[in-house]
């Protein structure tokens, strides 16, 4: 089997990725060298039971072999050497800004898409000859501005398409010691089919790994060399994008960047311990749909879906054999905190069986404009428009002077999690970003 490129887009891809990001700002924070110095970030341990290594520097990972996001306190070895720091989200989001900031010295804001705290994608098709003679040449110039600026080490791949300098980082470039990786068209064999493990390919899984084993596809060269047709008929759409992964194609363009059909609006958390009064329980629903409620009110949005997903401990999981539930309602459109407040409790109540819980989501969706207030002729309008009233003005002197400034008392009980969520970024400690 062949394929013939030449109708497939021709560009020139970076993604970079700032390498150990977490654990390098910090290193770079206190004069050290990212890349020798043994330095771990754990979150706190009362917000993840225990501990979560967030991140570790290449010197950890190498010595050690700890994992971030896997690895827990309890793995951490007793050494003098490594040196352990909590989290500082508002720092790390600042540095992301001012990398991403380098990186329009180079392109235009459409041709850049920040891939996620830590990757970005470049499409420098237009602009690369205007910084060096080769696409490799620009890789290095930009990684040695980031590092003379910021102290920041950065890994580069790059390809003729999103997916190939998507495969060249996560596959070569993070192990080759010029941090840079390049797959091309007339590379894709000695390349994205020599992929050691079928899982070591973005967007293949264990259980994509196993579905694609049971019809004895085991490697990137086999998966490259199997019928489309038989491919999607198996698999559907996910068949026919595994097959253009393994030849290497990729047809997305960043300047048109997805929209989702239809947007949501919500908020979860993972409490700090088991909840099993059911008191405390529904203090923390409502703090999340008062929250979400705020959120819509800001986008000038009501929800017309309203949906709770309620996860259980482990040990309740083992007992019952369910990990949580889910549950939605269809609403009359709303953004207020009383009735959302209201279907949220009537939900848990419905489907709790005083089962231990360990995490509260709350979404919102089939959103539409908040064009006015629609009146309930059951109820006094004069009392609807003051309690609507007294909730933008809660709004705004949250806004104006932080969400703790005004608070109900009930989240000054034991189970309540609001004024310690509104000092997390992401779920953990924002931290003073020059503390």
């Amino acid at each position: 089997m062949d394929y013939d490129f030449k109708n497939e887009p021709h560009g020139v891809y970076f993604l970079i990725d700032n390498k150990s990001f977490y654990a390098s700002v910090e290193a770079s924070m206190r004069g050290k060298n990212p890349l020798n110095t043994c330095l771990v970030v754990m979150s706190e341990q009362e917000n993840t039971n225990g501990g979560l290594i967030l991140a570790t520097s290449p010197e950890v990972k190498r010595r050690f072999h700890l994992k971030a996001n896997v690895s827990r306190q309890r793995d951490l070895p007793i050494d003098d050497d490594i040196l352990v720091v909590p989290p500082r989200m508002n720092l790390y989001i600042e540095r992301n800004l001012e990398i991403n900031n380098i990186f329009r010295r180079f392109v235009a804001d459409e041709d850049l898409l920040p891939y996620s705290i830590d990757e970005s994608i470049l499409d420098l098709t237009h602009s690369w000859r205007l910084f060096g003679n080769s696409p490799r040449e620009v890789a290095e110039k930009i990684m040695d501005i980031v590092h003379e600026e910021l102290g920041l080490y950065l890994t580069i791949g790059i390809g003729d398409n999103p997916v190939q300098s998507k495969l060249a980082l996560d596959n070569f470039a993070k192990k080759d010691p010029s941090r840079i990786g390049e797959i091309h068209y007339q590379t894709v064999p000695e390349t994205i089919w020599k992929i050691p493990e079928i899982t070591d390919v973005w967007g293949i899984g264990s259980r994509t790994a196993k579905h694609l084993s049971r019809i004895h596809i085991h490697n990137m060269d086999e998966l490259a060399h199997t019928d489309p047709f038989v491919l999607t008929a198996e698999m559907g759409l996910m068949g026919a994008q595994l097959f253009a992964t393994a030849w290497g194609v990729d047809r997305s363009n960043l300047r048109k960047q997805h929209k989702p059909k239809e947007a949501s609006l919500g908020n979860s958390q993972v409490l700090p311990r088991d909840y099993r009064n059911q008191v405390e329980i529904e203090t923390v629903i409502k703090e999340i749909g008062e929250q979400v409620a705020s959120r819509l009110r800001h986008h000038h949005r009501k929800a017309g879906v309203i949906s709770l997903g309620i996860g259980f401990s482990y040990a309740s999981s083992q007992d019952t054999g369910r990990s949580g539930f889910h549950k939605s309602r269809t609403v009359e459109p709303t953004d207020s905190d009383k009735e959302i407040v209201e279907y949220l409790i009537s939900m848990f109540e419905e489907l709790w069986q005083h089962e231990t819980i360990r995490n509260i989501a709350v979404y919102t969706g089939r959103l539409s404009a908040n064009t006015g207030q629609q009146l309930d002729i059951f109820k006094d309008p004069e009392e609807q428009i003051k309690e609507q009233k007294s909730e933008y003005i809660l709004d705004d002197i949250r806004k104006r002077f932080g969400f703790t400034s005004l608070i109900y008392a009930r989240s000054l009980t034991a189970g309540g999690t609001a004024i310690n969520r509104a000092n997390l970024v992401g779920g953990h400690n924002g931290g003073n970003a020059y503390e």
